[in-house]
């Protein structure tokens, strides 16, 4: 990482600043990705500081709120920040406070009462049953691409995968037998999710049939490669399930996630508790997954109004 800033009064922030970075990185084992977030939110931070001529320290509770007000609504020449970043930043903010009292380097925490924007709820988009059909069933034939389409997208859909997990996998993480896979989550954490029997058939073949002649000769143990037998990227993964929605009229509406979406929203709708949805999702937090419950409910309610003869819109 990049040190802080060498101004006189920023310096002892930057102390501050990656004493905590260390702190996240080494004993809360936060991702890279997570560390240069906290790291960007904090030098935009320190140079409100450096502005105001205030210290770390030193501040008050009315100090962060105009630092919060400013992200918000825009300051000179800098536009607004949308308010899921604010909430990132104040999230960030609070955690750095609260870390500076656990060393005892403030006897206070000016964060207590800070409040960020709401975000409107923009509940994901999911696929209908209908829709899924058609788009596991666009990569036709049994060409070694075709069988490795069909597997990665059945297998997307059947077990809630992000895109990183995805492309992640190694041939070891699933046994095809049991119907389970390993998946690797933010932070490298690990869960069991079970694969269903379409899946694991479109699997045994891609394994059997199309992995073999895509990989060749090389030492490859990444499940899903590319047409030269590497490792498939998240980029090459987006191609290939933008290329299949096309062909299934679904181009408009899909993305990789879309499929994680519509794999948690179904398994709700199909009366699976919100507790194991979580566990296969791998969310730490179950707030984030409830947000699924409000997608099922509208299914139910389009149903409704479909299917009751006294009911039709």
């Amino acid at each position: 990482m990049a040190t802080a800033p060498s101004h006189p009064g920023t310096r002892a922030f930057g102390e501050l600043m990656l004493d905590f970075l260390a702190y996240l990185e080494l004993e809360r084992g936060l991702s890279r990705n997570t560390l240069e977030a906290y790291r960007s939110d904090l030098l935009q931070f320190s140079a409100f500081l450096e502005r105001e001529g205030l210290g770390a320290l030193e501040l008050d509770a009315r100090d962060l709120r105009k630092f919060v007000t400013e992200l918000a609504s825009g300051a000179g020449d800098r536009p607004a920040v949308a308010p899921a970043t604010v909430q990132r930043k104040v999230a960030c903010l609070r955690s750095f406070y609260r870390h500076l009292r656990r060393e005892e380097l403030l006897d206070r925490d000016p964060t207590a009462e800070l409040r960020a924007p709401k975000r409107a709820q923009r509940l994901p988009h999911v696929l209908t049953r209908g829709e899924v059909q058609k788009l596991l069933g666009a990569p036709a034939g049994t060409e070694p691409a075709a069988l490795r389409d069909r597997a990665l997208l059945e297998l997307m859909y059947a077990c809630g995968l992000r895109a990183s997990e995805a492309v992640g996998l190694d041939v070891r993480d699933v046994d095809l037998d049991a119907g389970i896979l390993r998946a690797r989550g933010k932070g490298d954490k690990e869960r069991l999710v079970p694969v269903g029997r379409q899946a694991v058939a479109a699997l045994k073949a891609y394994v059997a049939r199309g992995r073999p002649r895509l990989v060749g000769n090389r030492e490859e143990t990444r499940l899903f490669v590319n047409q030269r037998g590497g490792g498939l990227t998240r980029q090459g993964l987006y191609k290939i399930v933008q290329r299949h929605a096309r062909t299934a009229g679904l181009a408009d509406k899909m993305s990789p996630h879309t499929l994680r979406h519509t794999f948690a929203t179904h398994l709700l709708a199909g009366g699976c508790d919100l507790r194991s949805v979580q566990e296969m999702l791998g969310h730490a937090d179950i707030a984030t997954t409830q947000i699924y419950t409000h997608l099922s409910a509208e299914r139910l309610r389009d149903v409704y109004f479909d299917a009751h003869p006294r009911a039709a819109r």
